[in-house]
């Protein structure tokens, strides 16, 4: 079966997360992702997170946060700082639909790797340059990380307990957010850039996105309140702004959150779940806008109730009356969960080192041409050779040449750990 994108070659010059995310989803697509690290460290996130064991039970040096960005793909060590590096990275790139890159704005011009160098050598290219505040403006040649951006974009704004309360202040989320958010945004217009080549113009084009962009307009449903009426969104916890009961309780032994999202489900609440037919016909709880005026006297009603039994108890009773729930879970509850289970999220593939290593698999079904998970993440430089031969037409002698030049590395499986 032909995978979706199995006609198409990235050239993946990017690191630690953003890039790194955008292009395993082409990956999980179907697409060669060839991943283009340096020699001796590779990528940043190599040395990030949890080990992985080898077969033996023995730590490797790949971990956890590298592993959760780069399978399906293949590693090639080139030094890029060479002229030679510089050299083979171009002949690879003519033989590319896809380069992504996410260093600071105008860096790789000076290795002569930026898009108008690659786009001259190969005019189909769609090229993919991820920077923190993007090609332009007078913050452009500023670095900048995810927390950088979920403070400035005004998420850390929303995020976090009210003013006034116990724990107050901005908080950031619980992972990179504005990474991903700008991995899913570069995934979608690359898609789109191939497309308008293939059925429009049969040239490729060039991409500048900022994450700082991209975190902001993820944020619209939060900031337009802002844009058309000057009102400001508010840091409420966990708690909706917009809705109630929307938030956590406190059970017995755990907690939940329920959203009532509707009227309909608000009195279902109240009277398959809760006990308490009269809160739904109480006028100060008889629409949306009421009870989020009036949520000080509705939540602790409910809130004293919830905490008399256990999650497992009420979840068994909210599922039932059709009011959306869930527990508040830890990763291990999340992988145990019996719709995660049955959705296989949790998946095996292959790996050099570990023989086969779990991952957290791509969510998109689709009926015709199904995610595949080929393999697992590659070790530095495992493919260097490989492409070489594939993509150039190196002889061996020409490759243990640049090897032997420090201008690639090529390692084998015993490597490592």
């Amino acid at each position: 079966m032909t995978a979706l994108l199995g006609n198409i070659r990235v050239l993946d010059l990017s690191r630690i997360l953003s890039g790194p995310w955008a292009t395993q989803m082409l990956a999980d697509f179907g697409a060669d992702v060839i991943k283009v690290e340096r020699p001796g460290a590779g990528d940043d996130v190599r040395h990030q997170g949890a080990p992985l064991n080898d077969r033996d039970g023995r730590p490797t040096s790949d971990r956890s946060v590298f592993l959760a960005l780069n399978r399906n793909k293949r590693s090639i060590a080139i030094d890029m700082a060479t002229p030679d590096g510089q050299q083979l990275i171009r002949r690879l790139a003519e033989t590319a639909d896809v380069v992504v890159e996410n260093f600071k704005a105008g860096d790789l011009k000076r290795y002569g790797l930026d898009e108008a160098s690659l786009r001259a050598i190969n005019p189909r290219l769609v090229y993919c340059s991820i920077s923190g505040f993007g090609q332009t403006g007078p913050y452009s040649a500023l670095p900048g990380y995810d927390l950088v951006f979920q403070a400035m974009s005004g998420l850390m704004s929303l995020t976090g307990v009210p003013d006034g309360q116990p724990g107050a202040g901005p908080q950031r989320t619980g992972y990179p957010i504005s990474d991903t958010t700008a991995g899913f945004y570069a995934c979608i217009g690359i898609l789109a850039a191939l497309h308008h080549r293939d059925t429009v113009s049969g040239e490729g084009q060039y991409i500048d996105l900022a994450m700082l962009d991209a975190q902001v307009a993820a944020m619209s449903s939060m900031a337009m309140s802002y844009v058309v009426a000057g009102v400001m969104p508010q840091r409420v916890g966990i708690r909706s702004q917009l809705t109630c009961p929307y938030q956590d309780f406190d059970c017995a032994d755990g907690q939940v959150m329920i959203a009532v999202g509707n009227d309909r489900q608000f009195q279902q609440l109240c009277t398959a779940v809760i006990g308490r037919p009269e809160l739904a016909t109480d006028p100060r709880y008889a629409d949306t806008p009421l009870r989020v005026a009036h949520r000080d006297s509705l939540v602790p009603v409910i809130a004293d109730i919830l905490r008399g039994n256990t999650v497992d108890h009420w979840m068994a009773r909210l599922r039932a009356a059709n009011v959306p729930a869930g527990p508040i879970n830890r990763f291990d509850q999340v992988l145990a969960d019996p719709q995660i289970q049955h959705r296989g999220l949790l998946q095996q593939v292959p790996h050099t080192l570990a023989g086969s290593m779990p991952i957290i698999g791509n969510p998109l079904q689709f009926s015709a041409t199904p995610v595949v998970h080929r393999k697992g993440p590659p070790l530095l430089g495992e493919h260097t050779a490989e492409v070489l031969r594939e993509l150039l037409d190196l002889e061996d002698d020409d490759i243990a040449a640049l090897q032997a030049q420090g201008v690639i590395e090529q390692q084998a499986a015993g490597d490592q750990p």
